[in-house]
């Protein structure tokens, strides 16, 4: 009779006892934001150049941009358009090499950049590495903000 009373409460036990349900999926977490496509840097961008550490604009140009790696150019003014070798994109970003090509700053130098971009915002922002033939500084660090023409 023991038994039987002890296995009645156990089966009482079990039969009321809740199963945990696993916790719910977090709908309140932000998605990330959708990566930036070729697609999305295409087109033609006013780009300022700045010293790394500067708000002055040293420069203006003009980037073309394609929806692949082929056929973007800069443009600096009364200039022909310096062809640029782009790598595809890999997350946000884009490497961007020209050059050798005469400064845009420097008068009868040669310079070869490279330049790291992304969209922030609409606007396309930079980080680039100038490197000079010759000249006081060879190796310089500039920021560069494009914004897209409509």
């Amino acid at each position: 009779m023991r038994r039987l009373m002890v296995l009645g409460c156990v089966a009482v036990l079990v039969a009321c006892a809740k199963k945990e349900q696993p916790p719910a999926a977090d709908t309140t977490a932000m998605a990330p934001p959708p990566a930036a496509t070729m697609a999305d840097m295409a087109g033609k961008w006013t780009v300022q150049v700045k010293r790394e550490g500067s708000d002055s604009v040293i420069l203006t140009y003009e980037l073309n941009a394609t929806a692949d790696t082929a056929g973007w150019n800069m443009v600096f003014p009364g200039r022909d358009a310096i062809p640029l070798r782009v790598s595809p994109m890999a997350g946000d970003s884009v490497v961007a090499e020209a050059g050798p090509y005469e400064s845009a700053l420097r008068k009868g130098v040669q310079v070869w950049t490279h330049s790291v971009l992304r969209l922030q915002g609409g606007n396309l922002m930079g980080a680039t590495v100038a490197h000079y033939s010759r000249g006081q500084d060879t190796v310089v660090n500039l920021r560069q903000e494009g914004t897209k023409a409509p």
